[in-house]
């Protein structure tokens, strides 16, 4: 069971992650790299941050090659950020819930297409 703290922990990593990856200007790592979720360890001596990108896996798997050389100065700008005693080793994971969504999304939208609203057109009076 998680408790609070590790919870309020891993959604300010969460965000200030997303605010880091920004700043980075590795080429590896492509710029619609997103930051699915954080998970960290009871002890928060460890931290699994999933990464996923609009441009496909290959891509995301890319950049986690430059997340992972990049994992140093991460830390320690976590640790300046956050404010907070001991920063937790940060491990990278390449994921696809982003292009999975997407596929999912599209077969609901072939089951039950929107339909739109008919544009109402005012005729003016002259």
């Amino acid at each position: 069971m998680a408790s609070y703290k590790t919870n309020r922990t891993e959604e300010d990593i969460l965000r200030e992650m997303t605010a880091i990856l920004r700043e980075l200007k590795d080429p590896r790592i492509d710029p619609m790299l997103t930051v699915v979720r954080a998970e960290l360890s009871r002890d928060l001596s460890n931290c699994k941050i999933f990464v996923s990108s609009l441009s496909g896996q290959e891509t995301a798997k890319r950049s986690y090659q430059g997340l992972d050389s990049a994992s140093g100065y991460i830390r320690r700008e976590l640790f300046h950020r956050l404010k907070i005693r001991k920063c937790p080793a940060l491990h990278f994971v390449a994921d696809d819930s982003i292009a999975h969504s997407a596929a999912i999304n599209e077969k609901l939208q072939q089951m039950h297409p929107v339909t739109e609203a008919p544009e109402s057109s005012v005729e003016e009076e002259e």
